[in-house]
């Protein structure tokens, strides 16, 4: 077991905006906060507050564990990837912040992506710093402790246990209404149906890339007017593949505008059992189909696993919440993807992909919050 876990967040209200961030150092065998900190940065992005909350947490190891291993805990897959080296940074401003926190790592640490809902004391102290300055109108630095246990800190422990035991400054936003700033809303399309959805065959990437039948194209015409009865859309963006790029045609026309094409939520790609049905799989494949049911990092032979189409779906996200920050953008995916990003908004185990059932060219809504938890409007609304 790890000595020292740190976790660490950073958030704006604005993106870019007021900023702050969250950092602490736990003992990693009990718990126990041993120091933290959470302070104001100025005006910043997400992602400069995230690399900011790294920093902090890994100047607070410096001094209460000099030479420790340690495990950085962080909900930001970007920060994550990145400094595990499997991403490229390819902004100069992150560039630099990666340097001063690569500076900072001692020689043993391991880098670890939670839910956010498992973050939930780093983001507390974020938002307290922020509240804080809000109140003053200076500067702010919160929460600093050292050597004791911070009661009113949740450990990852109490978050796992109770979900509501996450900070009432990051959730409820959909009640509440605009906090500070306003949320990027990804209004999620799945794609009419095509011959292989007729016949429920495995149909992914890499596969024929079949077109939209008669009737996919009826319900990408009901779902395009329904998104314009309830929405002002500032983007649509589809899949590469052939039937999302039609569908995304259907809505993009009503709004005058252009289809950006962006392969991270593109469907899985299913290989070996691509053109199959699900019950042909099982009869003449039923080992293959037993260990791909039984675990998201087992794939179809040449296909992809589960926990690959999520890594890549969640990079999508972030770039869409974060490149139409405030905006209205229309997503037209596949049923992956889609139900990818509802998990990951509930917070919910990867297995739920397995549960979630998602009609053809529905509708399901996400509001990505920058200062608060996501929140599901709706899941597979299928227009009249």
């Amino acid at each position: 077991m790890t000595r020292f876990v740190l976790e660490a967040d950073g958030g704006s209200r604005g993106n870019p905006g007021p900023a702050a961030y969250g950092a602490l150092v736990r003992d990693g065998a009990t718990g126990a906060v041993i120091a933290s900190c959470g302070a104001t940065i100025g005006q910043a992005t997400n992602n400069v507050a995230e690399y900011r909350g790294l920093i902090g947490a890994l100047e607070l190891a410096r001094e209460h564990a000099p030479g420790e291993a340690v495990e950085v805990r962080m909900d930001s897959k970007l920060v994550i990837e990145q400094m595990a080296g499997r991403w490229r940074i390819k902004d100069p401003g992150l560039r630099e912040l990666a340097d001063r926190a690569a500076a900072l790592v001692p020689e043993q640490v391991t880098w670890t992506w939670v839910p956010r809902a498992q973050n939930a004391a780093a983001d507390a102290l974020a938002n307290e710093a922020l509240d804080e300055q809000l109140r003053t109108g200076r500067p702010a630095v919160v929460g600093v402790v050292t050597g004791a246990v911070d009661d009113e800190l949740p450990s990852p422990h109490d978050v796992a246990e109770a979900s509501h035991a996450a900070p009432s400054t990051s959730i409820g936003a959909g009640w509440r209404g605009r906090l500070d700033s306003d949320p990027t809303v990804l209004v999620l399309l799945r794609h009419g149906v095509t011959a292989s959805t007729v016949r429920r065959l495995f149909c992914g990437s890499g596969g024929s890339d079949p077109e939209l039948v008669e009737e996919g194209r009826e319900q990408a015409s009901r779902a395009a007017a329904w998104i314009a009865r309830h929405h002002q859309v500032d983007a649509v963006v589809a899949s590469p593949l052939r039937r999302t790029r039609e569908t995304a045609g259907f809505v993009a026309r009503r709004f005058g505008l252009d289809v950006t094409l962006e392969p991270g939520v593109a469907e899985t790609a299913f290989g070996a059992w691509d053109g199959h049905t699900f019950a042909e799989i099982m009869e003449q494949r039923p080992e293959e189909m037993s260990a791909w049911l039984g675990s998201t990092a087992v794939a179809p032979p040449g296909g992809e696993t589960f926990d690959a189409v999520d890594e890549r779906v969640s990079r999508a996200r972030e770039r869409l919440v974060t490149e139409y920050a405030g905006k209205t953008v229309v997503v037209v995916s596949h049923v992956t993807p889609i139900k990818m990003m509802v998990r990951e908004a509930l917070g919910a185990p990867m297995s739920a992909v397995h549960t979630l059932e998602l009609a053809p060219a529905s509708i399901s809504t996400i509001v990505w919050w920058p200062d608060a938890l996501p929140s599901v409007r709706n899941f597979s609304l299928v227009p009249e």
